[in-house]
């Protein structure tokens, strides 16, 4: 099973939308997914569909109490399942504070799971707390969403230092497997040039020792697409929501790349979003 942590402790780049419907598109090929909300903000579950009343356990009651992963899992569809999430996990935060081995919980509840998943990709909050810890113990590969903007990068050596210092104190198999870059406008000037600088720095780094040196900039870039920002409004993945739109057409692909399987044919009227990297 590939395990695999989503995470950018900056908002709006992309992170929810890519765990949601890469998790789709992966279950759309056949394989079974499981996707854990660790957000308080509760976006993926809202994404699928899964709005949980107060007398609803959740993610929240897997961390802070003896309830087991399978207790909350719900079925989406076809091969992809949720365990959702809710506003009271904004304070497991607070109440793990002085527990012993809170950074490992997630990870002891994962090590109790019994089903045959082919994936397991979660979602992460957009900061690099106790939730995040819990995601970054419990995976073997990490995911950085990038938006090819100034902006989305600042925090991003932060971020990488933070990957590095849990490989080697708290989960010595944990790397930074792929990078991908949503919002994207070919366009534009701004994103050729962060996409370059993104790709060099990573070039760059395959000589040395860190989490990151085997880091691959996927080539598959996730257009900023009208229908992608609409689909979690109607509680459903963009395969669902707009099955033949560009937002649609990207996450195959990525799906793809991800799979390790060959780049699906661009249609004829379709402009060139596979950027080589340098």
């Amino acid at each position: 099973m590939r395990s695999i942590a989503i995470i950018n402790q900056k908002g709006g780049v992309g992170k929810t939308t890519t765990a949601v419907n890469l998790s789709a598109a992966l279950a759309e090929q056949g394989q079974r997914v499981c996707l854990i909300d660790l957000d308080p903000q509760a976006h993926a579950s809202l994404h699928l569909g899964v709005a949980l009343g107060n007398d609803r356990q959740s993610v929240y009651q897997v961390l802070t109490g003896d309830t087991l992963l399978a207790d909350v899992r719900v079925a989406i569809e076809d091969n992809l399942w949720l365990v959702p999430s809710q506003l009271d996990l904004a304070a497991a935060e607070m109440e793990l504070a002085g527990e012993v081995g809170r950074e490992v919980i997630l990870r002891d509840k994962l090590d109790l799971e019994h089903e045959p998943y082919d994936y397991l990709i979660i979602d992460c909050p957009p900061s690099l707390g106790v939730l995040t810890l819990n995601a970054l113990t419990a995976v073997n590969e990490v995911f950085l969403p990038l938006q090819p903007h100034f902006l989305a990068l600042h925090g991003f050596g932060k971020l990488l230092r933070t990957i590095q210092v849990v490989a080697q104190r708290l989960n010595p198999g944990l790397r930074l497997s792929g990078v991908m870059l949503c919002m994207y406008e070919s366009g534009t000037r701004l994103a050729a040039e962060v996409t370059t600088d993104v790709a060099g720095f990573f070039e760059r780094q395959k000589a040395q020792r860190t989490a990151w040196a085997e880091a691959k900039n996927y080539q598959t870039r996730i257009r900023r697409n009208i229908r992608l920002a609409e689909a979690p409004s109607f509680g459903q993945s963009i395969f669902h929501y707009a099955p033949d739109s560009n937002g649609a057409r990207d996450y195959r692909q990525l799906a793809r790349e991800v799979l390790g399987l060959p780049l699906e044919p661009l249609q004829a009227n379709e402009q060139p979003e596979l950027v080589p990297c340098p």
